[in-house]
């Protein structure tokens, strides 16, 4: 059997490939991506790259990949290839408008490239499940109506940027076309991500806030600038994105269109700098004003697409669970450590 992960050399979707070869050692993995293999991915990929093929090629444009991709039994697909237009963290940044510099593109990558995906897909035989990967963006910045509790697939939806809105209508074709040609098909709206392989890219350049602290504090800084202690995300490691996109695909039965992959609850800046001065001790989170602050967060934008997420519905449908949020960041600081010692970061 062979998964098909397009966006592959990039980000989650890299932490993606590798688990899923290394949990499913019988396997193939096809990787379809715009850009090659970096030489971050080429030394990610090495322990299983004996059973990856690497096909470089424009999502947007089936001609380029098609053949390609035809000389595979492909029997899921995990549709990661994205523009990511972010800009936010400091002052400096968030005056950026990222949207603004190429509209089309997002457009036509995020959910063209989508189409030209399904179109090819409804023809295999072999097709098991098509997952998407969507985003929290498409929900409001608000919610649920009863504070404190976290926020459901259902309701709430009302992107207002285009990243969000292409996100969303992706999903929505997604969900039709497996109405339409009977194929079981679903998306994973992912909350904020970080973890081992998060670097600039040419689809992706922004770090949430714990890869900025963690490597703030590797750097051997004794502070980080914070324009605020008590902001919040629901913060998830990418190597657990990689277990619950994985166990979508293998749960026998998806009972919904949707469904988040979160930590399941949220983190202060405060407390993420704690975890991190668990492995460089004295360092901390410093308040100073904003426009000499490293990290630049809202804290009062503490629901909606900013809180702690929903994920009841892929533990009922799969057993999935995430580590619990300081583990998952220590873990990510100990590869980044590791990776450092190599003289590779």
């Amino acid at each position: 059997m062979t998964l098909l992960v397009t966006g592959a050399t990039g980000f989650v979707m890299s932490v993606l490939a590798r688990h899923w070869l290394e949990t499913h050692p019988g396997e193939r993995l096809v990787a379809l991506d715009a850009s090659p293999p970096d030489a971050a991915a080429q030394r990610y990929f090495a322990p299983v790259a004996a059973r990856m093929t690497v096909v470089t090629a424009d999502v947007t444009k089936p001609e380029e990949w098609q053949q390609a991709l035809s000389a595979h039994t492909i029997t899921y697909i995990v549709h990661g290839a994205t523009a990511t237009p972010i800009s936010r963290g400091t002052t400096q940044e968030a005056r950026r408008e990222p949207e603004s510099e190429a509209p089309a593109r997002i457009i036509n990558v995020n959910l063209m490239g989508t189409v030209a995906m399904l179109d090819w897909a409804r023809s295999l035989r072999s097709l098991r499940r098509f997952l998407y990967v969507s985003s929290g963006s498409v929900y409001k910045n608000h919610g649920p109506d009863r504070p404190g509790e976290p926020l459901p697939e259902d309701g709430y939806v009302m992107p207002r940027r285009l990243y969000g809105i292409s996100k969303l209508a992706s999903e929505l074709v997604t969900e039709r076309y497996g109405d339409l040609f009977g194929f079981s098909a679903a998306s994973a709206r992912l909350s904020s991500v970080y973890g081992p392989m998060d670097r600039a890219t040419a689809s992706r350049n922004f770090r949430h806030v714990p890869n900025r602290i963690a490597h703030k504090a590797l750097e051997g800084a004794t502070s980080i600038g914070v324009n605020t202690l008590d902001a919040v995300g629901d913060y998830i490691q990418a190597e657990d994105v990689a277990a619950g996109i994985s166990a979508l695909l293998r749960a026998p039965l998806l009972r919904f269109s949707a469904y988040n992959v979160a930590a399941g609850k949220t983190a202060t800046i405060g407390e993420i700098a704690g975890w991190a001065a668990e492995r460089k001790p004295g360092f901390r989170a410093e308040i100073v004003p904003s426009d000499r602050a490293d990290i630049v967060q809202d804290p009062t934008l503490t629901g909606g697409m900013w809180g702690a997420y929903d994920i009841s519905r892929i533990a009922a449908d799969t057993g999935w669970q995430p580590r619990p949020v300081r583990e998952a960041f220590l873990g990510y600081m100990d590869w980044l450590t590791v990776e450092r010692q190599a003289g590779l970061k």
